[in-house]
Parts: C-alpha cells; sequence; structure tokens
C-alpha cells in the first residue's frame, strides 16, 4: 500500500511534470479550449500592438455561466476585451477576469509560503523513497523550508502539492461570468488588444555593376511573445503609427481594395485603412509562442537608383577665426530611388532596415552598406546611406576672416573647399553648408541653391583622377 501511495503521490511532483488539476480550484468554470475554437485572427501593428479576434463554441445552460477561456495571450490588456455572441441579446456580460499569474515552480513556492507541502526524497543507491512534511517559509530569494524543528536552505527532494493556489493557472485564462437566456450552442466572438506580437520590415538589395539597377526583395519578420500559440490564425499587419492611447481600435467592416503596382510584386494582399496600409497574408498561418517569422512581402527587378556623393561641410567658422588649417571631412555614399512605378517600384514600402549587397569580379556577392528606411508611400523618394568615400575626399579651411562692425554682430569670412576623386571616372559631390543668421554670399566660384533659410548647396563636378576647388565669401549677421 505504501509504494502505491509514494506512486501516486510521485505523479503529482513538478519532478515528472505533472501540475496538477484545476478543476479542484473552480468546479462551477466550463473551460473553453482552444479545441472549440472555430477561428483567430490576428492584426498585429508596428508598435508592439495586435488586435486578436477569435471565435469559439461554447455549450450555454439557461442562466449564470462561469466560462474559463483557456489559452487567450498572457499580455492581454483586458479592458479591451469585447465579446460577442452570434444570437443577438441571447446573453447578459456580467463579469471577467484575466488571470495571468501562470504556474510555474517558482509561482508554486510562491503562493505555498505558510504552508505544508510534501517533500519526495530518493536514496541514491537503493532507490527506496521517503517522504517528509515540511512547511514554505519563504520563497522570494531562493526557498527556506521548516522540516521538523529544522530550518533548510534549498529543497533536499521534489516537491509534491496537495493543491493548486487559488487564482494560479497553468495557461493565461480569461474567466467571464455571463448570464444566458437560453440553454444551447452558441459561437462567442472575443477581441482584445494585446503586447507581445511585433512586426518590422527587412529589406534586401543587389546593385548592379554599373551601379544604376537595384533587385530589391522585402520580408515581414513576426516575433510572439504573447505567451500563446495561435494556430491557422488570419494574419494581417498593419504598416503606419497608431496612436494606442485610446481603448478600442474601430474595425471597418469592409476595405477599399489598393491597386496593384506596375513595376514590383507584393506577396502579401495590399489594403488601404484607414490614414495607414494594410497587409493581408493570403493564406492562414501558424505563429507560435517564442517563435520569430519570416513572410516574403515583395519584390522588385531593375529598380533604378542613383549614387549619391554628399558633402556635409559643417563650417563653423562664420563668426571667429580658426586656426585648424585644412581639416578633413568625409564625403559620405548615398544610394537614392523613387518609389513609383517608373523606377519599378510604386507600392507602399513599410519602415524597416535596407541591407544592400553587390557582387564583386569573381561574382561574390558582399555587403556594402545598410540603413534604416521610413514608411514610404508610393510618389516618394527614399535615401539610404551606404558609408564613407574611400577614393572621393575633402578638406576645407577658412582664407579670410573679418568682423565688420564693434558690437560683434557682423562678419564676413571665406572659405575653401577642396574635393578630390581618385576614381578613374568623374563624380559629383552635393555639398550642403548651413549658414547662421542672416547671410549673404559675396563671391563664389560655383552657383550655388539656397535650400532653406539656414543651408545653402552646392553641386560639384570633380574629374576622374582629379580635383576641384569651391571657394566662396559669405557675410553673416546675427
Amino acid at each position: 500500500m505504501r509504494q502505491k501511495y509514494v506512486s501516486a503521490l510521485a505523479a503529482a511532483t513538478i519532478g515528472l511534470g505533472l501540475i496538477g488539476s484545476v478543476e479542484a480550484q473552480a468546479q462551477a468554470e466550463r473551460r473553453v479550449t482552444l479545441k472549440e475554437q472555430s477561428d483567430v485572427a490576428v492584426t498585429i501593428y508596428n508598435r508592439n500592438l495586435a488586435l486578436i479576434k477569435e471565435r469559439r463554441r461554447v455549450e450555454l445552460t439557461a442562466g449564470l455561466n462561469r466560462l474559463a477561456f483557456i489559452d487567450v495571450s498572457g499580455r492581454m490588456r483586458p479592458e479591451t476585451a469585447i465579446l460577442n455572441a452570434g444570437t443577438a441579446g441571447r446573453i447578459n456580460l456580467l463579469e471577467q477576469n484575466f488571470n495571468f499569474d501562470v504556474m510555474t515552480r517558482k509561482k508554486l513556492l510562491e503562493k505555498s509560503v505558510g504552508q505544508t507541502v510534501r517533500i519526495v526524497k530518493v536514496h541514491p543507491t537503493t532507490g527506496a523513497e521517503t517522504i517528509v512534511k515540511a512547511k514554505v517559509l519563504s520563497a522570494l530569494r531562493g526557498v527556506v523550508l521548516q522540516i521538523g524543528d529544522r530550518i533548510e536552505t534549498g529543497i533536499p527532494g521534489r516537491i509534491v502539492f496537495d493543491r493548486i493556489p487559488p487564482n494560479l493557472r497553468a495557461r493565461p485564462t480569461l474567466v467571464i461570468d455571463l448570464e444566458s437566456k437560453t440553454a444551447g450552442t452558441e459561437t462567442l466572438e472575443l477581441s482584445y488588444l494585446s503586447r507581445g506580437l511585433t512586426w518590422r520590415a527587412d529589406y534586401v538589395g543587389e546593385l548592379n555593376p554599373g551601379d544604376n539597377k537595384l533587385t530589391l526583395n522585402g520580408w515581414v519578420t513576426l516575433s510572439n511573445r504573447s505567451g500563446t500559440t495561435y494556430r491557422n490564425a488570419r494574419l494581417q499587419l498593419v504598416a503606419g503609427d497608431v496612436n494606442v492611447v485610446q481603448r478600442r481600435l474601430r474595425r471597418p467592416r469592409y476595405l477599399a481594395k489598393g491597386s496593384a503596382a506596375g513595376g514590383a510584386r507584393s506577396s502579401l494582399r495590399r489594403q488601404r485603412f484607414f490614414d495607414y496600409h494594410l497587409y493581408g497574408l493570403e493564406r492562414p498561418t501558424t505563429i507560435a509562442q517564442n517563435q520569430i517569422k519570416q513572410v516574403a512581402l515583395m519584390s522588385a527587378n531593375g529598380v533604378s537608383v542613383q549614387k549619391e556623393y554628399v558633402l556635409n561641410a559643417g563650417g563653423s567658422g562664420y563668426y571667429r577665426r580658426q586656426f585648424a588649417g585644412r581639416v578633413k571631412r568625409p564625403v559620405l555614399v548615398y544610394l537614392a530611388f523613387k518609389n513609383d512605378k517608373a523606377s519599378n517600384l510604386g507600392l507602399p514600402l513599410p519602415r524597416g532596415v535596407v541591407r544592400i549587397y553587390k557582387r564583386d569580379k569573381a561574382g561574390k556577392a558582399l555587403f556594402i552598406g545598410e540603413d534604416r528606411m521610413d514608411h514610404t508611400p508610393e510618389g516618394n523618394r527614399v535615401r539610404l546611406r551606404m558609408g564613407k568615400a574611400f577614393d572621393v575626399t575633402a578638406e576645407r579651411r577658412q582664407t579670410d576672416y573679418d568682423p565688420l562692425s564693434y558690437d560683434r554682430r557682423t562678419y564676413e569670412s571665406e572659405h575653401e573647399i577642396t574635393i578630390k576623386n581618385a576614381r578613374p571616372n568623374a563624380v559629383t559631390v552635393v555639398v550642403r553648408e548651413p549658414m547662421p543668421g542672416k547671410w549673404t554670399v559675396m563671391r563664389k566660384t560655383h552657383d550655388f541653391t539656397k535650400i532653406s533659410a539656414g543651408l545653402a548647396e552646392w553641386r560639384i563636378a570633380v574629374p576622374a583622377k582629379g580635383r576641384t576647388v569651391l571657394s566662396y565669401r559669405v557675410r553673416i549677421r546675427y
């Protein structure tokens, strides 16, 4: 008899992984598991936010019903939960409780402080099991037990719990109390917002040998850390920054379909959704807990790109004399393209990181740079910073300085920017010079464009294996 008792007791221990039965803690509860789930839809937004909408078939009795929806998201925002019945007016929602204190070894010990548990010890040579009673004194930082007249730290064997502590669940659970006017089967639709589901777009581009065409492929990377798995879910992704202060996100029943792009192909069904863009996967997919999943977003061949050399001159010697002489300034390399059909694109591109590769003479693809792209509507221009140019260099120096007033409010200074090109082909370098105060260019060697109140821009042609010197004099008044 003792051996049978010990075997039955051991089967209920943590060591064997059996977590017990929840019927003892809520006898009036009716468990609604994923077996009763008939449909689930997941809409994931950009800012760690997702809308979960699922349907489960439930047997209701006339009068009061307590339903425990098992395997909802462990990061649900319970204040956003909405329960709808297929038969209008049949049910009346009374109360709902979200139990996210999920059962773990640590949680069982914490909830058992002050309670008596059983310790099963196994003899190292004979394998015989003995059972002693212990009182859990603390489980804050390690376990403190009282066994007889001894205080022990640590666990000298397997712990057996006689019951599951109240409000402790094996999986995240939403408990709903409702009143049903009649008995029978009903399809209940549960909708709620949740954290823990995120998505991002990642792009991979390959540049051609002439640096003027790009093959671009986009992927959607999903991450699920919400605490549950969504099986055969209808997946949608929203590109745009949604204000999450509001309690509910309004979801239109019908959405206008977006037109297909001419140059690029999208692997996801695309729709316009309020002031955002909605991407839907054509087939159901399973989003497992603690899983990162990738789904093809788009692909485009022969995208027209331009390589740009940009010098942010960053001059500051307008109101003081500079003694540093020649100062080296980096020339940055950008790839730019327009998101339109003429460039073989022309569809909304969600925010993401774009990584660019190019093949060397041996045919091996080499990484040449990456940059973050913001949400880009059709028709907008994209500029990606690749890095610093090696063969195109620049130096600047102040060649003259003259304070024109005693109150030190008006100055004139002259500057010289030398750009060298060691490449076998000519290049054009965009020189951007910030101008403080009220400024006037008195003389210059090259024409410029006033981009804004504080920025002048030159486009300087530099010959192959040569140099070009830009010189200008500017008057500044503060």
